[in-house]
């Protein structure tokens, strides 16, 4: 069973896999991010072998001038071995994306590693790297401030809800303030960001997003929707055909069991979560929610 629902939301395990799986959501008028599986990473070599992996992954999306760019975990990238560590290899890899004229986002991890997130994206953005951004989660109580000294400094934001499993002090416990502050965010990022992201499978944020960008007179090509790998396909062809930019995350990698099982874990609602979206499609009309 863990397989099956791996082929369905991983690209594969190899290389060729992920960038085969980008060729096709290109064809179907998508772009991707593509992230190489791999998190709380505590051996150098296996840092620096991550590292690798993403300088090959950015010099094959120029070669097959793929619409593509990239998404990391600081943690893949030894965050949790030594700073200096850490910058040298994500360094490489910002590098060799500059070269290449392409972006690197970095993927927010569990509230442990907000701040840190933050202050090195700080440092890098500050280095005069901008082909880098970040991610913030609509369900951290801190996520209102983040989002305005991002806005502030003009990075580029992705916004989603979040999937960690938090305690009440730090992220909202209730899907309705959810929901209330992904809207107040996204409307932020909106009215002030650069080309923000906004990460969601949920009808009703979808919905508010297109409602609030056509009445602020906000054009399509100022930001795009991002959705996940084999989740609800329907509505990402649907946003394709009215016209907006939908990029497609695209993780592939051996580390798909624990990637897979850690999602459930964090949050039992993501058992639902993936087995509604496949009933969603199966069954159209349905009125399901993410």
């Amino acid at each position: 069973m863990a397989r099956s629902a791996a082929r369905r939301f991983v690209a594969g395990e190899s290389l060729d896999d992920a960038v085969e799986a980008a060729r096709a959501l290109n064809r179907a008028g998508m772009a991707v991010t593509i992230d190489y599986l791999g998190e709380s990473v505590r051996n150098r070599d296996e840092a620096r072998a991550a590292a690798d992996v993403y300088v090959q992954l950015l010099d094959r999306i120029a070669a097959e001038r793929l619409d593509a760019n990239v998404s990391l975990k600081l943690t893949q990238m030894g965050q949790d071995i030594d700073d200096a560590f850490l910058r040298e290899n994500v360094g490489r890899v910002l590098d060799r994306a500059r070269e290449l004229d392409t972006f690197v986002r970095f993927d927010m991890e569990s509230s442990a590693y907000t701040q840190r997130t933050l202050d090195f994206f700080r440092r890098i953005w500050d280095e005069g790297y901008r082909n880098a951004g970040v991610v913030i989660q609509a369900y951290l109580r801190r996520s209102e401030q983040d989002v305005r000294m991002l806005n502030a400094l003009g990075a580029r934001v992705r916004l989603c809800k979040g999937a960690y499993n938090e305690p009440p002090s730090v992220a909202f416990p209730d899907k309705r303030d959810v929901d209330r502050n992904f809207v107040r965010l996204m409307r932020l990022l909106l009215r002030e960001g650069r080309y923000p992201a906004i990460a969601t499978h949920d009808e009703a944020m979808i919905r508010a997003t297109r409602e609030f960008a056509r009445e602020a007179s906000i054009p399509n090509t100022a930001f795009e929707f991002q959705m996940l790998y084999g989740v609800r396909r329907d509505i990402q062809q649907r946003l394709v055909a009215d016209g907006y930019k939908v990029r497609i995350y695209v993780p592939f990698g051996d580390a798909w069991y624990p990637y897979l099982m850690r999602r459930l874990a964090e949050r039992p609602a993501n058992v639902f979560f993936i087995a509604n979206s496949v009933l969603r499609e199966m069954l159209p009309g349905r009125n399901g929610r993410e």
